[in-house]
Protein backbone atom coordinates (compact mmCIF):
# COMPACT_ATOMS: atom_id res chain seq x y z
CA UNK A 1 0.00 0.00 0.00
CA UNK A 2 1.36 3.30 -0.21
CA UNK A 3 -0.63 6.70 0.54
CA UNK A 4 0.63 9.99 1.54
CA UNK A 5 1.74 10.56 5.05
CA UNK A 6 1.92 14.44 6.80
CA UNK A 7 5.42 15.18 7.67
CA UNK A 8 6.88 18.38 8.95
CA UNK A 9 9.33 20.90 6.99
CA UNK A 10 12.45 20.88 9.08
CA UNK A 11 14.77 22.28 6.30
CA UNK A 12 14.42 23.96 3.03
CA UNK A 13 16.63 22.85 0.18
CA UNK A 14 17.62 24.60 -3.39
CA UNK A 15 15.75 23.78 -6.18
CA UNK A 16 12.36 23.21 -5.06
CA UNK A 17 13.53 20.21 -2.41
CA UNK A 18 13.05 19.88 1.70
CA UNK A 19 13.66 17.79 4.06
CA UNK A 20 10.71 16.53 6.23
CA UNK A 21 10.42 14.32 9.10
CA UNK A 22 8.16 11.88 11.18
CA UNK A 23 8.70 10.07 14.01
CA UNK A 24 12.61 10.06 13.51
CA UNK A 25 12.45 9.36 10.13
CA UNK A 26 13.97 11.88 7.51
CA UNK A 27 13.23 12.40 3.82
CA UNK A 28 14.07 14.93 1.31
CA UNK A 29 11.46 15.43 -1.26
CA UNK A 30 10.16 17.61 -3.78
CA UNK A 31 7.98 20.84 -3.02
CA UNK A 32 7.86 21.71 -6.43
CA UNK A 33 3.85 21.36 -6.16
CA UNK A 34 3.12 23.90 -3.76
CA UNK A 35 2.91 27.35 -4.39
CA UNK A 36 5.07 28.09 -0.86
CA UNK A 37 6.33 26.33 2.01
CA UNK A 38 8.35 27.38 4.98
CA UNK A 39 10.22 25.31 7.59
CA UNK A 40 7.90 24.60 10.49
CA UNK A 41 4.63 23.75 8.15
CA UNK A 42 3.22 20.10 7.40
CA UNK A 43 2.52 18.58 4.26
CA UNK A 44 1.37 15.34 2.74
CA UNK A 45 3.63 13.45 1.50
CA UNK A 46 3.85 11.26 -1.67
CA UNK A 47 6.02 9.29 -3.30
CA UNK A 48 9.29 12.14 -2.65
CA UNK A 49 6.27 14.75 -3.31
CA UNK A 50 4.34 16.96 -1.42
CA UNK A 51 1.09 17.21 -2.26
CA UNK A 52 -0.01 20.11 -0.05
CA UNK A 53 0.37 22.11 3.50
CA UNK A 54 -1.59 20.66 6.27
CA UNK A 55 -2.69 22.43 9.49
CA UNK A 56 -1.13 20.59 12.36
CA UNK A 57 -4.43 19.73 13.89
CA UNK A 58 -4.93 17.89 10.39
CA UNK A 59 -1.74 16.38 10.64
CA UNK A 60 -1.83 14.82 13.57
CA UNK A 61 -5.63 13.51 13.06
CA UNK A 62 -4.39 11.83 9.79
CA UNK A 63 -2.16 10.42 11.67
CA UNK A 64 -3.95 8.98 14.39
CA UNK A 65 -6.66 7.45 12.11
CA UNK A 66 -3.31 5.68 10.18
CA UNK A 67 -2.30 4.55 13.50
CA UNK A 68 -5.56 3.43 14.77
CA UNK A 69 -5.70 1.61 10.81
CA UNK A 70 -2.72 0.25 11.39
CA UNK A 71 -1.08 1.16 8.44
CA UNK A 72 1.32 3.78 9.64
CA UNK A 73 4.38 1.60 10.50
CA UNK A 74 4.01 0.16 6.59
CA UNK A 75 3.72 3.42 5.56
CA UNK A 76 7.32 4.68 7.28
CA UNK A 77 8.87 1.54 5.94
CA UNK A 78 7.72 2.46 2.55
CA UNK A 79 9.05 5.96 3.48
CA UNK A 80 12.73 4.84 4.42
CA UNK A 81 12.93 1.75 1.64
CA UNK A 82 12.48 -0.98 4.21
CA UNK A 83 10.28 -3.96 4.97
CA UNK A 84 7.23 -3.43 7.63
Amino acid sequence: MCLAIPARVIALEPDDMAVVAFEGVRKRISVTLLDEVAEGDYVLVHVGYALRRLSEDEAARTLALMNEAGILGDELAEMTGGAA
